[in-house]
């Protein structure tokens, strides 16, 4: 039944991703400017250079036909060239992959990790110092900006006590140890945990809250059971269905955030790359980046869906 849901949701999956890559193409193209403006920034060029490359890169076709030209060489397992360095976007794509996962799997991991203890305890002990604090630490960073922890964090970190790189990978030695990557990934890896650890804390508590007020939970207690076993044994597996609906949720935020946050400190991911195509009006590379991140929230979702039936043996897949 599990392999049936699975093929259910994909075939499901089909066209939204397609309608994904239709908004995005359609948007990109809406937006001001032209992959030609750098050619018309070159006194050098003529006016039928520039229109032979306008032909070449089929820019003279209606948007529509230019999508449709795209998703057939996407259907043959091409993504094409960009306009802007003239690389395959596959490659490009390819390079700045691993350093966008490292970070993002790293925020992710630090999140739950602060997140779930936290909202844990503060549900333990309702209305307590330990549940105050919690609140507040929860409010202070769902509601503050990355960008704006980013700044501060480089103010203090880098300027006032010099203690921490202000960006990159790496330092420009040119010598690279995983010690190095450590502490380049410190800021960029709290600043991106930031929003998401906030609102986590607050799913975690409310969900917590309310399944140990539920009568399972009064039975198990009235047996003589530890308040420990009670709260991790019966009442955290139910109370992290709700918990894993959010983190899906806030998958494509997560996504969001490092563009952003990758912008901020100079780290070479795939946000800082679709911030330059972007810029540059480069549509082959803004489109294999939606692609991919496409497909990455919707096999996000799937996982979500499937992570269910671990936390509750009663949900059945049709």
């Amino acid at each position: 039944m599990k392999t049936k849901y699975v093929l259910k949701r994909l075939l499901i999956a089909i066209p939204t991703f397609f309608g994904i890559t239709i908004l995005a193409y359609i948007i990109s193209s809406m937006a001001p400017g032209s992959p030609l403006d750098m050619l018309l920034a070159d006194p050098r060029m003529t006016a039928e250079e520039i229109a032979r490359r306008e032909t070449a890169l089929g820019l003279d076709q209606p948007v529509i036909v230019q999508y449709f030209t795209w998703l057939g060489q996407f259907l043959q397992g091409n993504l094409g060239f960009s306009y802007r360095t003239g690389r395959g976007v596959l490659t490009m794509i390819g390079e700045r992959l691993g350093p966008t996962l490292l970070l993002t799997c790293s925020s992710l991991v630090l999140s739950l990790a602060v997140a779930l203890p936290l909202g844990i305890l503060a549900a333990k002990k309702p209305y307590s110092v330990w549940d105050y604090s919690a609140s507040g630490l929860s409010f202070l960073t769902a509601a503050t900006p990355n960008f704006f922890v980013g700044l501060i964090f480089i103010y203090w970190f880098v300027v006032k006590l010099g203690i921490l790189p202000m960006g990159g990978m790496y330092d420009t030695t040119g010598v690279r140890t995983y010690a190095m990557l450590a502490r380049h990934m410190i800021m960029p890896t709290v600043v991106l945990s930031f929003q998401q650890m906030g609102s986590w804390i607050r799913f975690t508590r409310s969900s917590m809250l309310e399944v140990l007020g539920e009568d399972y939970i009064r039975t198990a207690k009235s047996k003589g059971l530890r308040w420990n076993t009670v709260v991790y044994r019966h009442g955290l597996r139910n109370a992290l269905i709700p918990v894993v609906t959010e983190i899906g949720m806030s998958i494509p935020a997560l996504v969001g955030g490092a563009v952003v946050t990758e912008q901020i400190f100079n780290w070479p991911g795939i946000g800082s790359l679709m911030v330059q195509s972007i810029n540059a009006r480069d549509y082959p590379v803004i489109m294999g980046i939606t692609v991919m991140v496409a497909a990455v929230v919707l096999v996000g979702n799937l996982l979500v869906d499937l992570t269910y039936g671990l936390l509750d043996p009663r949900i059945s897949y049709k």
